[in-house]
C-alpha cells in the first residue's frame, strides 16, 4: 500500500471469511467476503458478476451462519477480475452494532475503534 493510500485510508479492513449475498436488479450471487471495513466490504466472487462501477447492490454478510447479518446497500467501486470492493452506505443500527462488534474483537484496542467511530460519524 502506497503511503497516499495509507493517509487516505480512515477505517481498518478486518480480514474475514463469510458467506455474503448480493442483490441487484433482481440477480442473486453468493460470493464470499474477503474484509471489511466502517467504509466497505470486500468480496471474491467464482464468476464474473454483471455489474459495473457505480451499481448498488443490497449486501447480506451472514455471520456465524445464520444467526447474526450484516445488511447494507453498498456500490461498487472497483473491481479486479473476479475481486469487488464496495463502499457501504447506510447501515441500519443494528447491522451497525453487528460491524462495530465484529471490528471491536478484532482490532483489540479500544482507542483506535472510537477512533474510527468518530472517523464514520463526523467524517
Amino acid at each position: 500500500m502506497t503511503t497516499t493510500e495509507t493517509e487516505r485510508r480512515r477505517f481498518t479492513r478486518v480480514t474475514f471469511d463469510a458467506t455474503t449475498e448480493l442483490e441487484h436488479e433482481g440477480s442473486n450471487w453468493e460470493v464470499k467476503l474477503v474484509d471489511i471495513s466502517f467504509n466497505g466490504i470486500l468480496v471474491k466472487s467464482e464468476q464474473a458478476l454483471a455489474l459495473s462501477k457505480g451499481d448498488e447492490v443490497q449486501a447480506t454478510i451472514h455471520l456465524l451462519g445464520n444467526d447474526i447479518t450484516i445488511k447494507t446497500p453498498a456500490t461498487l467501486a472497483h473491481t479486479n477480475e473476479l475481486v469487488y470492493g464496495f463502499l457501504i452506505e447506510n447501515l441500519d443500527l443494528d447491522s451497525l452494532t453487528q460491524l462495530r462488534r465484529l471490528i471491536e474483537l478484532n482490532l483489540g484496542d479500544e482507542a483506535l475503534l472510537e477512533r474510527e467511530m468518530d472517523h464514520l460519524f463526523h467524517g
